[in-house]
């Protein structure tokens, strides 16, 4: 019998008994990170699980990716509709993404 990585919750594919979705590791997929690297960044999943969602999502790509596009018109509605951040907040942020960048150049 096939081993079941991914379940539908919620609305959203989900790894079964996690609360990672599949949408995280199949971006990370799309970036170009390795299944290996994709374990590090989500160490609760094992290389296994990670395979099995990534086989899950090419075996559904019309599927999956129709839910993709409808996930990132949610949270960039959600994004532009929501509150602002707080002036400071958002000084701080771009203050410390600054120093990210600089020290990783």
């Amino acid at each position: 019998m096939a081993k079941r990585y991914i379940e539908r919750r919620n609305g959203g594919y989900y790894f079964v008994g996690s609360r990672i979705s599949l949408e995280s590791v199949v971006y990370a997929f799309q970036e170009g990170l390795s299944p290996e690297s994709i374990v590090d960044d989500f160490p609760t999943l094992s290389l296994e699980q990670v395979y099995g969602g990534i086989t899950y999502y090419l075996a559904r790509r019309p599927q999956v990716d129709r839910y993709l596009a409808s996930s990132g018109r949610t949270w960039e509605a959600a994004r532009r509709n929501g509150p602002s951040l707080p002036l400071g907040l958002r000084e701080r942020l771009e203050k410390a993404r600054l120093q990210m960048h600089s020290a990783q150049a």
